[in-house]
């Protein structure tokens, strides 16, 4: 592991490295966790090199990856039984906004600990969003990707009907582009769409898990969410092919679908 400056940079290599999560939780008073899935968050919180048992009473524990609201609230559990202070922090935003210290920070955490984490939250993003207890954080992260994802995969089925229709390709995308009723995020994913240019700025593999998460966390309320159910379904078929490229590419495996055989396409 090694350390980097609020600005993402690397430090020098005069900062040392550490060898697993339990060095690094014995040296630090602060830890930031950012990876892809529960799994991941278990692998580097227990077992005898876990930061669990590192850390030293007091420590602040940022959790800032998304998972699911069960393993935030079992995480917490644990890191509060270890006299931890536990802040639920997914941010919002891709690589654009990182870049920029533009993400916002989405917290569950009590009062106390979210002042105390304030200033870490601020080096990251340029607003920090307290949704309530811990696990407000997650809930409220599982909503926005919701929109994200069921909103993309509405633009590209009514691209392929364009497509389908007719359409003269240039003029979709660019009137797309103009048009109020789609976000700014989403006119960005329709320019690398026109493009086909699907460099991962939000993988399709992290964008399909986030959708499946909300599924699951919206059948355990009961919840009627029948669009994004479908949009879970056409990211994870995307995912297949495109796992690694940028969850803009279900644009590209439907225009690829309706496309005419005679016609070039993008490859998708």
């Amino acid at each position: 592991m090694r350390a980097y400056t609020p600005s993402g940079r690397q430090q020098d290599e005069a900062t040392p490295i550490v060898s697993s999560a339990r060095a690094l939780a014995q040296e630090a008073d602060i830890l930031i966790l950012c990876v892809p899935n529960d799994a991941a968050i278990f692998a580097s919180a227990e077992g005898d090199e876990g930061f669990l048992a590192g850390a030293r009473r007091g420590t602040l524990i940022l959790n800032t990856s998304t998972i699911s609201p069960e393993a935030t609230q079992k995480l917490a559990e644990r890191a509060t039984e270890k006299g931890l202070r536990f802040v639920d922090s997914p941010m919002s935003g891709s690589t654009p906004e990182a870049e920029k210290g533009e993400l916002v920070m989405l917290v569950g955490a009590s009062h106390d600990d979210l002042e105390a984490a304030r200033p870490v939250l601020g080096a990251i993003g340029k607003l920090t969003i307290h949704a309530g207890e811990v696990g407000a954080g997650t809930r409220l992260k599982l909503v926005i990707n919701g929109i994200m994802g069921a909103t993309l995969n509405v633009i590209a089925e009514a691209v392929g009907y364009g497509l389908s229709s007719g359409l003269d390709r240039t003029m979709l995308y660019q009137a797309l582009a103009q048009v109020a009723v789609i976000s700014p995020h989403h006119k960005r994913k329709l320019g690398c769409a026109e493009k086909g240019d699907f460099a991962p700025q939000f993988p399709t593999r992290l964008m399909s898990k986030d959708m499946g998460l909300l599924v699951s966390a919206a059948r355990s309320t009961h919840s009627f969410c029948p669009s994004i159910a479908i949009a879970d379904q056409a990211l994870a078929l995307s995912s297949k092919r495109h796992a690694n490229d940028d969850y803009s590419a279900l644009f590209g495996a439907i225009e690829k679908s309706v496309v005419k055989q005679d016609e070039p396409a993008n490859e998708a």
